[in-house]
């Protein structure tokens, strides 16, 4: 159990049924009345943001998530699947409860799972991945005077916007929590 005094950003609850995050809060004391905790709670399976207030001494219980490295096999037409490196068991997750997590992920890759109480609920890519390009248009010379981009499509199949001196067969790293081009490898 924490108490709402005892609130910090990143610390996970379990409060009205649901997970939350805490992302943001503020201890709050008016000139007049009782202290409160002002907070912004994301929860972690659905991810909606929603704003509570708490009494100091409110105690709610503390949610334990399992982050698991495990190493990303390959996609079927319904699932991702993964194994665990050390006891080599394997696990299914529906492409719709996994979403665009593994967008720029190859095959072989570790990812870390999420889960509570067993219940997977998020993968989460490594921060950054170096994708070789399979198709962009030629730059121009001299069409440089904005820092001009252009689309180009990754191994994965996903879409990114780099810059025009970027060919094709290039190798790029790749920042997966935005999706944007870091640097050529």
């Amino acid at each position: 159990m924490i108490s709402a005094g005892d609130f910090r950003n990143g610390v996970t609850i379990e409060y009205e049924g649901n997970i939350y995050q805490i992302i943001e809060f503020q201890h709050v004391k008016p000139g007049k009345g009782a202290a409160f905790v002002r907070t912004k709670l994301k929860n972690i399976i659905s991810g909606g943001v929603v704003e509570k207030t708490f009494r100091p001494t409110e105690k709610c219980p503390t949610a334990h998530i399992d982050r698991k490295d495990m190493q990303y096999l390959y996609a079927d037409d319904d699932f991702y699947h993964f194994m665990d490196v050390e006891t080599y068991d394997q696990i299914d997750l529906p492409k719709d409860e996994v979403g665009d997590a593994l967008k720029f992920v190859k095959e072989n890759e570790m990812c870390k799972v999420c889960s509570h109480k067993g219940n997977v609920f998020a993968v989460e890519p490594p921060l950054f991945v170096e994708l070789k390009i399979t198709e962009t248009e030629p730059g121009f010379k001299g069409d440089t005077a904005t820092g001009a981009t252009k689309p180009a499509t990754v191994e994965t199949g996903a879409t990114v916007y780099v810059p025009l001196f970027v060919e094709t067969d290039d190798v790029i790293k790749i920042d997966t929590r935005t999706g944007e081009y870091l640097s050529r490898v």
